[in-house]
């Protein structure tokens, strides 16, 4: 753990600690086990943003994803009568298919990542509301699948298995992001692109990478919202998800300028997040302020990346200079031979 997912680490232990002695409810099992439900939910959807993010990408339409993806899948489920097992891969590979035209429109025509992300962000809201007729999708009343809703919604051992999956997945993207050549390029890549380019890295390949795992990502993460809620309204199921994300990403360190961050720090961002909001529940702050407060949670990680920024790069000036001082005393210092005729 690097330094700055260590500060989070302790902000995290003493907000719970606060909560905790001002609503001894923060600690309930029911309360924590509710909890952990929501960050495995999110910590998904917030690693597949961290991808995108580490390129200097951005991917604005997670949320409009969740709705048209969750209501594809409850509509296959549910009414199509389409096995379940069927169902999943097929949505998770739509996922990824809409991640790798994000990325082809990106590196092959050369289009903004915001200006891609936001279109999309209309265009799979409207979508989603379109294929309803701007209605709800859900399960019928009695309709049940006890092997699906065990690996979505269940429990082992009183731990959401939504959050089993947030950990493995966090296990697998680690190695993936920190102990691998891939990882390594997109580090590269987010650094300086055309640098990344003119040392070998095919860099249009690797950012349409990042933008499928963030797609894949992204579909999992809906079908785990759609199996929590098992009822979408598609105008407002997912919205401002995407904010959830980056805001996680962000205060886990990945910086928007991109080639920084950790998958453990999108974690704990995550976890940080959900305890705020639990925070805002337990002391009975309208949630309408909900917004407000990641507003401001946002605005303060982006002030700690830059104020940490700067500070870095005044601490390699001033090793620079000492180096460069060092270096002149020293060949000031030598000793000066005289010649022999």
């Amino acid at each position: 753990m690097v330094k700055k997912d260590l500060g989070l680490l302790l902000l995290i232990v003493v907000v719970g600690i606060v909560v905790a002695i001002i609503n001894p409810r923060f600690l309930l099992p029911i309360n924590l086990a509710n909890t952990a439900n929501l960050i495995g939910l999110f910590g998904i959807l917030s690693i597949g943003q961290a991808f995108v993010i580490i390129t200097g990408g951005i991917e604005l339409s997670v949320g409009s994803l969740v709705a048209l993806l969750g209501v594809l899948f409850v509509d296959f489920v549910a009414v199509q009568d389409m096995p379940w097992m069927l169902a999943l891969p097929l949505i998770l590979a739509l996922g990824a298919v809409i991640g790798a035209v994000h990325g082809w429109l990106i590196t092959r025509l050369n289009l903004q990542p915001f200006v891609v992300t936001l279109c999309g962000l209309l265009i799979y809201r409207g979508a989603a509301r379109f294929y309803t007729a701007d209605g709800t999708a859900g399960f019928a009343f009695g309709q049940n699948f006890p092997d699906l809703e065990f690996l979505t919604a269940g429990r082992f051992y009183g731990v959401p298995n939504t959050f089993i999956a947030l950990v493995i997945i966090a296990v697998v993207m680690w190695i993936m992001l920190h102990r691998s050549v891939f990882g390594r390029y997109l580090y590269a890549i987010g650094k300086n692109e055309e640098a990344a380019r003119y040392s070998g890295i095919r860099t249009g390949r690797m950012i349409m990478s990042a933008y499928v795992i963030c797609g894949l990502l992204t579909a999992l993460s809906a079908i785990y919202f759609a199996m929590y809620t098992r009822s979408i309204s598609p105008a407002s199921h997912g919205q401002f998800y995407e904010l959830y994300a980056i805001a996680a990403a962000v205060l886990g360190g990945f910086s928007l300028r991109g080639g920084e961050g950790s998958i453990i720090g999108v974690v704990l961002g995550t976890v940080l997040l959900q305890e705020l909001q639990n925070l805002v529940n337990l002391l009975g702050i309208p949630s309408s302020l909900n917004f407000a407060v990641m507003g401001g949670v946002i605005l303060i990680g982006v002030l700690i990346d830059q104020q940490w920024h700067a500070i870095r790069a005044q601490r390699r000036l001033v090793s620079a200079a000492r180096q460069t001082e060092t270096r002149h005393s020293n060949e000031g210092s030598l000793p000066v031979v005289a010649s022999r005729d």
